[in-house]
């Protein structure tokens, strides 16, 4: 097995403001998140967060303490929010045992103890994808399903925009220091979600985009309402989001995304709203 990671540092607004497509694809974009028997994370300054994913196939994959963390166990002062888009797996958190199947969710508290991703079948591998932030309580490890989720229908076909916010791993579900986790779904024939747009000054956010066909993509919005920038993405995957920037897309097709947030605050209405005719 393999573990890469990608240090990401934070860049100022005015900077961002004069980044081409390939300076913003190089420090927002993460294309590849799944690689057989690898274990992908970006560490991001954003808030700390590390966005990763882990796909096994032939043999199960630790999720190790990388050289940044200068900790004994990834875990050690993490917390970690783990959804699988792939086929049946587990995921061990120390001598426990968390069966996911496809869409389910898994928070995982600190704490000094090994982490580890299985498939069920090497022909079906289970795909990880997991967001991290630090975390200063240890909290109980949980899976959530969409069943145990707080959910709001928003939107409507006329709009292109009609979604199922599934809010999983966030403070109405269960406990946690900073991380918040959901999943939105969009209905057949709508391609916009985040919008009207907003920031949220006191979070940063990552958005992982799935479900959506081979030879379709998704063009994700960001930057300043006023100074608005555009990174178009594939299936599987992420996009870094600071706190200073809008998050919005559309696509040539309907898909699902995972949102994560770390942050100052555990607020999820926390948001400042821009009207759709005020961005440029």
């Amino acid at each position: 097995m393999t573990t890469n990671y990608q240090l990401r540092y934070a860049a100022h607004p005015a900077d961002a403001r004069n980044y081409d497509t390939a300076r913003l694809r190089q420090d927002f974009l993460i294309e590849s998140l799944f690689v057989a028997d690898e274990v992908q994370m970006v560490y991001s300054m954003y808030d700390r967060m590390i966005v990763g994913g882990a796909m096994p196939v032939n043999e199960n994959l630790p999720l190790e303490a990388i050289e940044p963390l200068k900790a004994p166990f990834f875990t050690s002062r993490r917390e970690v929010g783990i959804y699988n888009v792939g086929g049946p797996g587990t995921v061990r958190v120390g001598e426990t045992t968390f069966r996911l199947q496809f869409k389910e969710a898994l928070y995982v508290g600190g704490g000094d103890r090994e982490v580890l991703f299985c498939s069920d079948n090497p022909e079906n591998p289970s795909k990880f994808y997991f967001n991290s932030t630090v975390a200063h309580v240890a909290y109980p490890c949980r899976k959530i399903t969409k069943q145990n989720a707080v959910v709001a229908h928003m939107g409507c076909r006329d709009m292109s925009n009609e979604r199922h916010i599934n809010k999983m791993l966030v403070n109405q579900v269960l406990a946690t220091c900073q991380l918040q986790m959901g999943m939105t779904e969009l209905a057949p024939g709508s391609v916009w979600n985040t919008m009207p747009a907003h920031t949220h000054s006191r979070r940063m956010e990552a958005y992982f985009y799935f479900e959506l066909p081979e030879d379709q993509a998704v063009c994700h919005f960001m930057g300043e309402p006023k100074e608005t920038r555009h990174i178009w993405m594939h299936n599987e995957q992420a996009v870094l989001s600071p706190e200073w920037s809008i998050h919005s897309a559309a696509a040539t097709h309907n898909y699902t995304f995972i949102w994560g947030m770390g942050g100052e605050n555990l607020d999820y209405g926390d948001q400042d709203f821009y009207a759709i005719t005020d961005l440029l």
